[in-house]
């Protein structure tokens, strides 16, 4: 694994010192990821409350002892503070209120066990979720002994728990993602992690909720540069990572 990353690394270096590398465009990204070129779209409205759940990926180093909305210590420096800071600035004139109460490491039962505090208690009308890789992930370093079906399992009862006390929410679920062959992600992740991937986007469509493929999305930006420059561990996005997973996300609002 660590030699397929430097060979990655070598050949995003050539092939950049050679002016070769394709210009990066999210747009096109984007657009090449999805059919049509367009995500279905949820509506705000003014006083929204938007609220980011999930794992470290969202957490992003956020201040978690800061409860306050709008925030960039409490929204920390991932995808999350990006799309707020987008959504706060075309918006200026809806006074949302945007909560992250992702928190490292989390699996879904673990989102489960903090819901009442970290979710219903905000009352949240929008709530995106991104939750999974470390289902599979501490499943394959031993600290876990879940399954796909618990995963299952698990979520839909979290959005059937979460729909009964907020029956009008609009939900967002975003696909777990990995991109193979850069540090942590190698060959014992598939295919059992496909099914988790398959999972996630059968409970968006039984919840009717937007669903952002990130898997594509990252598949798709490795033609314009290699996975070390999305994602540091192949899990965890970089800077780019978290400008691309938030223009993402982006689209799925009007």
């Amino acid at each position: 694994m660590e030699k397929n990353s430097s060979n990655n690394r070598r050949e995003f270096i050539k092939k950049a010192a050679l002016g070769s590398l394709l210009a990066v465009s999210i747009p096109e990204i984007l657009s090449a990821s999805v059919a049509g070129g367009e995500y279905h779209k949820t509506r705000i409205g003014s006083g929204n409350t938007i609220l980011f759940q999930g794992d470290s990926i969202t957490d992003a180093g956020r201040k978690r002892d800061d409860n306050s909305s709008n925030n960039p210590w409490a929204l920390g420096s991932g995808y999350s503070v990006l799309a707020a800071a987008s959504l706060l600035e075309k918006h200026a004139s809806l006074d949302l209120k945007i909560y992250n109460k992702g928190v490292s490491g989390n699996k879904v039962y673990q989102l489960a066990e903090r819901w009442d505090s970290d979710c219903l208690n905000i009352k949240p009308d929008i709530l995106s979720i991104l939750i999974g890789v470390n289902d599979i992930w501490h499943k394959l370093n031993g600290q876990y002994n879940g399954t796909v079906e618990i995963y299952r399992k698990d979520y839909i009862a979290l959005l059937e728990r979460t729909k009964k006390a907020l029956p009008d929410i609009k939900l967002i679920i975003c696909e777990p993602f990995a991109v193979p062959g850069v540090k942590a992600v190698d060959d014992k992740w598939y295919p059992e992690f496909y099914d988790y991937q398959k999972a996630a986007k059968e409970i968006a469509d039984q919840f009717d909720a937007i669903f952002i493929p990130f898997q594509k999305i990252f598949d798709e930006a490795q033609k314009h540069a290699p996975g070390v420059y999305w994602t540091g561990d192949g899990v965890h996005p970089s800077l780019a990572g978290a400008q691309l997973m938030a223009s993402a996300w982006l689209q799925a609002i009007k």
